[in-house]
């Protein structure tokens, strides 16, 4: 492409990190996407942002489908284009945004794997197994876990969680979610007693100014992959049939609140999404308790007590 398309590309990906506060990760997925069209444009000999049109776009995406990326991947790649073409607009440098309309393949809806509570309550109260290292870090990781479950937390809000945003005391928690919104979340009972541990433990390992809730054995702020590692050694030393990963965590918060409250609209609230559709596909109810509800709710759905 010309020159000044690139340019045009460069100056959108700088308005993003001036303007939207969006996550490093979500500013590397929009680089990423808007470089894979330039790339197929110059393969098509298009020159301009200008020269594409919906067929185009169409057929960039059935390109990327062909490639074997996955429906979501897609439809972020149709969502970062969109968002492109209305800086282009906003600028006077395209007229139209060939990308409306234009939609990614349907994803298969996939139900993630949850513990049920009694499955959950075996891993949270099982004595740490003595491999699983130090007594401070084993505290930790159960620290991590309770938190998880108790709060429905995300993975990257979970390590960057500071200690001000802790507030035991009211069994409080704030989070920075998605699009650095703000949320303040309950913590339970539970949850509180093993961060007030784990607490102590962590003023003994802390390196100095070091604000990170979670910390490793170094002191410093904890990575999302360390805690993934450390919940799948866990898994293992337990002998958990299924694959601890923090997501499940959450998934399993939702999935048993919901079940025992059916308040879509808190659940939603509570996991910080912004799409009530979003919280219908990520939380499930088992159909038969749907249906036991349903036979107790429904007018035209009671038998006949004759």
């Amino acid at each position: 492409m010309k020159p000044q398309a690139d340019t045009a590309r460069s100056d959108f990906l700088q308005r993003l990190t001036q303007e939207r506060n969006l996550s490093i990760h979500t500013q590397a997925g929009y680089e990423r996407d808007t470089a894979a069209l330039a790339a197929w444009c110059d393969r098509q000999g298009l020159a301009s942002w200008n020269d594409l049109d919906h067929a185009h776009v169409r057929a960039f995406a059935a390109h990327s489908h062909a490639a074997g990326l996955a429906p979501a991947s897609i439809q972020r790649r149709l969502s970062a284009i969109r968002s492109f073409y209305l800086f282009l607009q906003r600028e006077g440098l395209c007229a139209v945004n060939p990308a409306t309309d234009v939609r990614a393949p349907k994803r298969p809806r996939r139900l993630p794997r949850t513990l049920d509570a009694d499955q959950m309550a075996r891993v949270l109260e099982a004595p740490p197994p003595a491999a699983a290292g130090p007594e401070p870090l084993a505290l930790r990781d159960l620290a991590i876990m309770e938190l998880l479950y108790s709060s429905g937390l995300r993975l990257a809000e979970l390590v960057s969680l500071d200690l001000e945003a802790l507030d035991l005391a009211d069994r409080t928690v704030r989070v920075t979610g998605k699009g650095r919104k703000t949320r303040i979340v309950p913590v339970g009972s539970k949850a509180v007693a093993v961060l007030r541990r784990w607490l102590a433990e962590r003023a003994r390992l802390v390196a100095p100014a070091e604000t990170a809730v979670f910390v490793g054995r170094n002191g410093r702020r904890l990575g999302a992959r360390a805690v993934q590692q450390r919940l799948a050694r866990v898994a293992r030393l337990l002998g958990v049939p299924v694959r601890l990963h923090p997501h499940l965590f959450r998934h399993s918060f939702a999935t048993h609140l919901l079940e025992s409250s059916q308040d879509l609209r808190g659940v939603q609230e509570l996991l910080g999404h912004a799409d009530i559709s979003t919280t219908q596909v990520y939380t499930h109810l088992d159909f038969q308790h749907l249906a036991h509800i349903y036979d107790q709710a429904h007018p035209r759905a009671r038998r006949s007590r004759r």
